[in-house]
């Protein structure tokens, strides 16, 4: 079993930053694929992006690649979500989610495991 807990959410004005994080519970954190996800009041849940376990190879949503970040820590079983240059279409709650099955997906409805989300509000 893995627990997953984001924080790091909060109101930024447009054009600044904000650096989520989601600490993981478990002994093969390294080894498993952690994707971003956001959802909108409204919408459906969105892929933003992954990090491969052990490789740590990075993949991203055509509407925040160049602008957000991901990264991990193994040793600290955390993984980051950097996010600049934000935009009020990025209001949403974001969540982290854990792949355990090796590979990835950029399906919410295959990852594993998630997080209970962290709200980011952009204003304009």
């Amino acid at each position: 079993q893995v627990q997953l807990v984001e924080s790091g959410g909060g109101l930024v004005q447009a054009g600044g930053s904000l650096r989520l994080s989601c600490a993981a519970s478990g002994r093969t954190f390294s080894s498993y694929s952690m994707g971003w996800f956001r959802q909108a009041p409204g919408k459906e849940r969105e892929y933003v992006g992954h990090i491969t376990g052990n490789d740590g190879r990075t993949y991203y949503a055509a509407s925040v690649k160049g602008r957000f970040s991901i990264s991990r820590d193994n040793a600290k079983s955390t993984v980051y979500l950097q996010m600049n240059s934000l935009k009020p279409e990025d209001t949403a709650a974001y969540y982290c989610a854990a792949y355990a099955s090796g590979g990835y997906s950029t399906r919410w409805s295959e990852y594993h495991y998630w997080g209970q989300g962290t709200q980011v509000t952009v204003s304009s």
